[in-house]
């Protein structure tokens, strides 16, 4: 490397030195997640534009894959709209009490908190309880029913 570029490393150093010594730590990792975001959208912008540039336009040359269409006789249950059935409800509930307890409990054992903040961040922590829960729960009933499809296809072929 040449010694500019060594010139540059240092100075980029020293700034990184004072910002730490004034932002602090937290404040410094902040600085580094905004610089790492702009970084990577303009990555994106240049991969992106480069890409569609490059991209060929005469689609005729493209060839197109063969579609098989599914037998009219089996639809398939995961392409219908259906009612998420009593089991998400049940589990967000679930999910929702726990968090909001384990919240309250945390925050009143742990932290130290006023009863108003440990009520506050037990209603936080039960929203997010019962995200989990729902994210949880929808993931199983997907599984099931795709493990359910999957057997009787192969039962019936």
């Amino acid at each position: 490397m040449r010694l500019t570029t060594y010139c540059w490393i240092a100075v980029a150093l020293g700034v990184a030195c004072a910002a730490i010594s004034w932002l602090g730590v937290a404040g410094w990792i902040a600085v580094m997640v905004v610089a790492a975001s702009i970084a990577a959208h303009v990555a994106g912008n240049a991969l992106g534009t480069r890409l569609r540039e490059g991209a060929d336009r005469q689609l005729e040359r493209v060839p197109r894959p063969l579609q098989v269409p599914l037998p009219p006789h089996l639809p398939a249950h995961l392409q219908q709209r259906t009612g998420v059935g009593q089991v998400v409800p049940v589990s967000v509930g679930i999910g929702a009490v726990c968090g909001g307890v384990a919240g309250s409990y945390g925050l009143l054992v742990f932290a130290a908190a006023s009863p108003a903040g440990a009520v506050l961040g037990g209603v936080s922590s039960a929203v997010i309880g019962g995200l989990g829960g729902f994210l949880g729960a929808s993931f199983v009933e997907i599984v099931r029913t795709s493990v359910r499809e999957a057997i009787a296809a192969e039962r019936r072929g």
